[in-house]
């Protein structure tokens, strides 16, 4: 086990962290919200392209037609 304590205070003094332990935390909880929000933005999508869909389907549907001329 003194070994062991020995090789990780070791690697401690090569590559110290750039920021702190809780930093690491606060940034990949910053991360998690951003694409969150990101994800959030794009509810409801499939229901309006539905529409627009549905809609000018049923334009074509009313024009397209030569009795209405």
């Amino acid at each position: 086990m003194h070994v062991l304590a020995s090789v990780v205070m070791a690697a401690v003094d090569k590559a110290p962290l750039w920021i702190p332990n809780w930093g690491f935390a606060v940034v990949a909880t910053l991360v998690f919200l951003v694409l969150g929000v990101i994800t959030w933005t794009y509810r409801d999508v499939a229901n309006r392209h539905a529409y627009k869909a549905a809609h000018s389907h049923h334009d074509d549907h009313e024009h397209g037609s030569a009795g209405h001329h």
